[in-house]
């Protein structure tokens, strides 16, 4: 899947701040009910199952990138939504690599469709696996910039 077809440039949070990990997954999925992506009668169990599968194995992972997910029953379609951590601040994600996070994807799932949970994790790491795309989306002054370098990526990656 293209990250510019997963993110709308809305769903691209620059200057994200929050003060931990645990906040960080309750203000993007507040995000997507905020947009309108998930209704607000989900969010309490979408943040629960989030929250779980974090508590069960950190899903920060290598070079600044945390992509936070659960697969969840009444979702009918992947919701996301990315912060993005300004330059100069920091977010602890217990990463793989014990470098703080710059980028953090949360990945909402419906229950039923594994392989596209696993294709999507692929997708996103492919393309933020580039030095280049992490450099620029933290740098990104908009979330249409944001988006335009995921989109960049995207074509990239191809």
């Amino acid at each position: 899947m293209r990250l510019s077809e997963l993110f709308a440039a809305d769903d691209v949070v620059v200057s994200f701040a929050p003060t931990d990990k645990w906040a960080a997954i309750r203000e993007l999925v507040a995000h997507l009910v905020r947009r309108g992506r998930l209704g607000a009668e989900q969010e309490s169990a979408v943040v629960e199952a989030v929250l779980a599968r974090e508590k069960s194995m950190s899903t920060g992972m290598e070079h600044g990138i945390a992509i936070p997910h659960a697969a969840v029953e009444g979702v009918d379609g992947v919701r996301a939504a990315m912060g993005i951590v300004p330059a100069g601040a920091t977010l602890g994600f217990d990463s793989i690599d014990g470098r703080p996070t710059r980028v953090v994807v949360l990945l909402v799932i419906p229950r039923a469709q594994k392989l596209l949970h696993i294709r999507t994790l692929a997708d996103i790491a492919r393309v933020l696996g580039r030095d280049a795309v992490r450099e620029h989306l933290v740098a990104a002054k908009s979330s249409a910039e944001a988006w335009a370098v995921l989109a960049e990526g995207d074509a990239a990656r191809r």
